[in-house]
């Protein structure tokens, strides 16, 4: 209540506080422009980072792969039945690999979507520890940003977990790719056992090459365990029966095939010059992959030569074949016909 004799005006009072929120709003505009001015640069991912989290995930991933399997600790079950009636096994190391891997990548960019074989409620706070590894920053440029929203993430926390089960641990692999409006840009495929990462950075670089040489006349092929004898059948039909077959477990170690891999003491990753799949394949089983080819000349599509579109449904229904260092689309021309969808 005013003092006695003195009447306050309600049109004074409102110019007053009027004045006041003024006052207020010319002292703090810089700040709250300077704070959403930084919180839409968020809003960009630096694909070098992207590429070092990709990196550090995976290896994370296969540590837990490595420790479980070590430890004897599977826990295997069976998650359901591919098209073809195999079981696909499900152990603790895929779910372990799974929450490191998912975790650290949403963690760091929480509006990139991330798709993974595995699905798990369990949150682990994992950071990204910052590193980038000098090989990245020797061979990529950073200030490579782009919006979230056009970033797809792939993520494999255990590649052939059904070779894992059977100790067949050459074969194991821990993978994350990168797509950019459905294009594969980063690739990573990381061996738990020997602590080897291949990475590569679609026209930036790699620390992977491709071999000296390669045959098409006849090609050595390498093909999923899974169904080798009628995959020997489709190969033979191309290139006739003069043609090798390699029967391998896991779509990254199919790849690593392709490459020129480090010396190392571990047993040798088999020497292919050809991968190919029949059946259907889900995109994070092949994203990888891709990326690493395509940063280094080869290709990976479909069995009709298509491209992949690595965005929307993890499903590729139209099989693949990749290679490098040799005419693809001569390749595929030689394929005989052939639907995954009707096999």
């Amino acid at each position: 209540m005013a003092p006695m004799g003195i009447r306050l005006s309600p049109l004074g009072v409102a110019v007053f506080c009027l004045l006041g929120v003024g006052v207020i709003y010319h002292l703090y505009a810089g700040v709250i422009s300077n704070r959403f001015a930084a919180f839409r640069q968020r809003k960009r991912v630096d694909l070098r980072d992207l590429l070092a989290v990709s990196v550090e995930a995976a290896v994370l991933g296969g540590r837990e792969v490595k420790l479980v399997r070590e430890q004897n600790g599977l826990k295997e079950k069976s998650k359901g039945h591919t098209r073809e009636g195999e079981s696909e096994p499900l152990t603790m190391g895929d779910l372990q690999s799974h929450r490191k891997m998912f975790n650290l990548i949403k963690n760091t960019f929480p509006e990139v979507t991330v798709n993974s074989e595995e699905h798990d409620n369990m949150v682990d706070k994992v950071t990204w520890s910052r590193d980038i590894p000098a090989d990245i920053l020797e061979k990529i440029e950073g200030g490579k940003d782009v919006p979230p929203e056009a970033l797809t993430v792939w993520i494999d926390p255990l590649d052939a977990t059904k070779e894992y089960t059977e100790n067949l641990v050459k074969y194991v692999t821990t993978m994350v790719c990168v797509a950019l409006e459905g294009k594969p840009v980063i690739g990573v495929i990381h061996q738990p056992f020997t602590g080897f990462t291949a990475w590569a950075f679609v026209g930036q670089g790699s620390n992977m090459r491709p071999r000296s040489s390669y045959s098409v006349n006849p090609p050595k092929m390498i093909v999923s365990r899974s169904h080798a004898g009628e995959v020997k059948s489709f190969i033979q039909d191309a290139f006739g029966n003069s043609s090798s077959v390699i029967a391998a477990g896991g779509a990254g170690y199919k790849v690593l095939s392709l490459l020129e891999m480090p010396l190392s003491d571990a047993e040798p990753v088999d020497q292919a010059d050809v991968y190919v799949h029949i059946t259907f394949i889900k995109k994070w089983d092949i994203c990888a992959g891709a990326a690493l080819l395509n940063a280094l000349g080869g290709h990976m599509t479909t069995l009709k030569g298509e491209v992949i579109d690595y965005s929307g449904t993890p499903l590729n229904k139209g099989g693949l074949v990749a290679s490098i260092g040799v005419d693809h689309k001569a390749l595929v021309e030689k394929l005989p016909d052939w639907d995954p969808e009707k096999h």
